[in-house]
Order: C-alpha cells, then sequence, then structure tokens
C-alpha cells in the first residue's frame, strides 16, 4: 500500500537529522547542508512521510513540508499511485500509539534498537474513503495543534521557573544573604564583585577531583549502588569506588558545565566523570549549588568557542571559588533549599499536566485513526487553519536522550 524510497541526492539541499525531529509531535527543524558528503543522504518530496527506524518508541513521524535529503535512518513513505491514501492520514495512523508500539516490538539490536522496512510495510492500514480520511486529518490537527500549544506553554512556563530557580542560586552563591554588605572586587571579570569579607581561592585547596575508573557499559539494570555517568540520569552498578560526601560533573560531551550531582554514600562513576571530594574549609552542599550555577562562566571565558566540549583537570583545579565563613555556607544551604521546595511543587504539577496532555493527545490519535471515534461531523465544523510550523526547543527528555546515547 505504501512503499519506502531510497533514491540518493546530491549537494545544495535542505535535509533533516534525527535530532531535529521533535518526539511524538513531528514538528522538525531543517538544516541548510553546505559542506561535507551527501552521498548518504535519502531524496523526499512534500507531503512525504518520514519515519524514524531508529528507537521507534520516540515515534519520530514527519510529513514533509518541503523536499530536501534525510538520514539513512529515516524511511521515505509515499503512497502507490493506485492508492486514494491521503498522506497526512499516514502520519497520523504511523503517529498512533498501538502502532508505535507494535513496530518497537519488532525491532533488532539491543543499545541502537531499529525497526525493518520488512514489519513495516506489511502492517495493515485502515483505509477509510478519502473524505473520511480527511476528516480525520483535519480534526486531528486541529485538536493536536490546540494540545501542542498547551504543552508548549507549561514547558514555557517550567523554562522560567528554572531560570528564577538559577538565578536565586547564583545570587546566593556569589553575592550572600545581605543585601547591605560591603562589596568588593573579586579579580574575576565573570564573577564581578563578592562580600568583602569572602576569600577567592582556588578549587584545589580545597577538594580532591579525580576521575572514574568505569564505562557505561558497566551499568547494571538492577544495581545495588548510583553509577554516574555524563548524564542527567543516574545509573545503577553493582560496585563502588567511592563511599563519602561528592560533588560530580560531566568532563566531555553535551553534559559539559551542565550536568552536576551531589552524592553522600556509596557509588561509582565514569571514566570521564570528575568527583570532588575530602572538602576543606567548604560546605558540600555550597560547593554544589557554587560550581553548578557558576561553572559554564569559567568554561566559557577560557574558550573560544560559544559551547564547550570538554573540561580538562587544569581547569578545575584553578576554578575560582568565592568563600564566605561556614556558617553562612550553611545558611546559603538552608536559603536555597528552602527555596527550590516551593519552585520543585510547581515544577512537578507543570510536568504532570504535561505528562497528561501528552497522554491525551497520543490516545485520542490512536481513537480516531482506529475508528472508535467517528469524527466527521465535528470536523465538519471546524474552520480551516494555517499549518503550525512554530521552530521547537530540545526539550529536557530529548536532551537525556542524546546525553544518553553519547555514553552508550
Amino acid at each position: 500500500m505504501i512503499e519506502a524510497l531510497e533514491s540518493h541526492v546530491g549537494d545544495d539541499l535542505k535535509y533533516i537529522a534525527l535530532e531535529q525531529i521533535e518526539s511524538w509531535t513531528g514538528k522538525v527543524r531543517y538544516i541548510n547542508l553546505t559542506n561535507g558528503s551527501t552521498s548518504q543522504l535519502k531524496k523526499f518530496e512534500r507531503n512525504d512521510v518520514l519515519f524514524s527506524k531508529l528507537r521507534p518508541y520516540l515515534a519520530k513521524v514527519v510529513l514533509a513540508l518541503e523536499g530536501g535529503g534525510c538520514v539513512g535512518e529515516l524511511l521515505v513513505l509515499r503512497s502507490k499511485d493506485s492508492l486514494e491514501l491521503d498522506q497526512k492520514y499516514l502520519a497520523h495512523f504511523l503517529r498512533a500509539k498501538p502502532i508505535i508500539d507494535a513496530i518497537d516490538g519488532s525491532t533488532f539490536g539491543a543499545k541502537m534498537p531499529r525497526a525493518s522496512w520488512d514489519f513495516i510495510g506489511n502492517l495493515l492500514l485502515p483505509l477509510p474513503p478519502p473524505d473520511e480520511q480527511a476528516a480525520i486529518v483535519k480534526y486531528l490537527d486541529h485538536m493536536t495543534r490546540r494540545i501542542d500549544k498547551a504543552i508548549r506553554a507549561k514547558k514555557k512556563l517550567i523554562q522560567l521557573l528554572n531560570e528564577q530557580k538559577q538565578v536565586i542560586i547564583h545570587q546566593a552563591v556569589t553575592k550572600g544573604l545581605d543585601p547591605n554588605v560591603s562589596m568588593k572586587d573579586s579579580g574575576v571579570p565573570w564573577l564581578g564583585e563578592v562580600p568583602e569579607h569572602w576569600e577567592v581561592r582556588r578549587t584545589k585547596r580545597h577538594a580532591n577531583i579525580k576521575t572514574g575508573g568505569k564505562d557505561t557499559i558497566d551499568r547494571k539494570f538492577n544495581g545495588e549502588f548510583p553509577f554516574y555517568v555524563r548524564s542527567q540520569k543516574v545509573e545503577r552498578i553493582d560496585s563502588y569506588s567511592f563511599d563519602g560526601e561528592a560533588v560530580l560533573t560531566a568532563g566531555d560531551g553535551v553534559g559539559v558545565a551542565r550536568v552536576f550531582h551531589y552524592a553522600n554514600g556509596k557509588f561509582d562513576y565514569h571514566q570521564r566523570v570528575y568527583k570532588f571530594s575530602d572538602f576543606k574549609e567548604v560546605v558540600g552542599k555550597f560547593f554544589y549549588y557554587y560550581i553548578g550555577a557558576n561553572l559554564k562562566f569559567e568554561a566559557l571565558a577560557l574558550s573560544a568557542k560559544s559551547t564547550v566540549d570538554s573540561i580538562r583537570l587544569p581547569m578545575l583545579q584553578n576554578f575560582p571559588l568565592a568563600l564566605p565563613t561556614i556558617q553562612e555556607q550553611l545558611e546559603i544551604v538552608g536559603y536555597i533549599e528552602n527555596a527550590s521546595v516551593k519552585s520543585e511543587k510547581s515544577l512537578e504539577l507543570l510536568k504532570k499536566e504535561i505528562s497528561l496532555l501528552e497522554e491525551y493527545r497520543t490516545r485520542l490519535i490512536a481513537d480516531v485513526v482506529t475508528g472508535q471515534i467517528d469524527v466527521r461531523e465535528l470536523a465538519s465544523q471546524l474552520p480551516d487553519e494555517q499549518e503550525d510550523v512554530e521552530p521547537f526547543e530540545l526539550d529536557d527528555v530529548e536532551e537525556e536522550i542524546l546525553e544518553t546515547e553519547q555514553d552508550e
């Protein structure tokens, strides 16, 4: 009923890479390809359906808005000429959760599961009359657009709350809690002024820094101990190489200056994760909040790039640490954690609301494309709407996936 196309293209085109596709919604950001080999890119045309063979549970299904090229992990699907099959209907069908679950159950490969065209090409596709397909498309386009808009609004609130939280932490660990305290120049451009009685020292005077000895393949699903890798996700393992209080951060990859963990107990850690421990004259939790708020500034100040690929030991050893007294550090930690309790409640509520909206969207698509809900009358009452092509930003789930992929 549908066919997978394998034609290749030349230079000077727009193309789609897997990371440019938002899971479940199919929103996409096209990229202008200016250099590099295009020999492995497949050609697609407007209204072709692109389906990701890699990790199909992510439901990366795209209806192409224009022609271009795509990476080999995307199948290019097009209705055969003899069929009256609406490509938009096909995209919605392939995004329905029962279909995604069936395809996901057919995959091969443990670390990087892939679906095969042999399985997808033999799926039974309900084919209602063209007018009913058009009604289904109109209804689902309208409803998913509304749902996605609500989700984007809630994600924006989460972003704002996280930014507000970071401002509170940064202000507390660099300026203290007394707005009337006398200030002095820290001597560090990105740090600016600090309270006059604080001392600015190098981190190597106050903590031991060491990398781990394990790799991601050493993780165990139900391991006894936490295992810190370069992702925000904490894995499990059956061994431990350290027992005590520590702060950990990614040494390279997308987690550089973004991934931080506070630990107190037995754990193991990745060979490219840095561990700060054996703290002297600095409270472990204070150091965790301080480095989490400020490492990015030091990393960027020492790099000619807008993003940093890796952090070396000398940078961490010489990282400037603005220190108040131990008592003041404890007060700052208490202030931050009290403020965090309030914001975390709001964040959890917003995340739950997003989860419910996403669940409703996937259930609605499945019910409509399988004929459990007849939407012909509802669709006839809806206004014609313009396609919503608002660009997206990778959400937390997507970023975590990217980080985890790097560790694999």
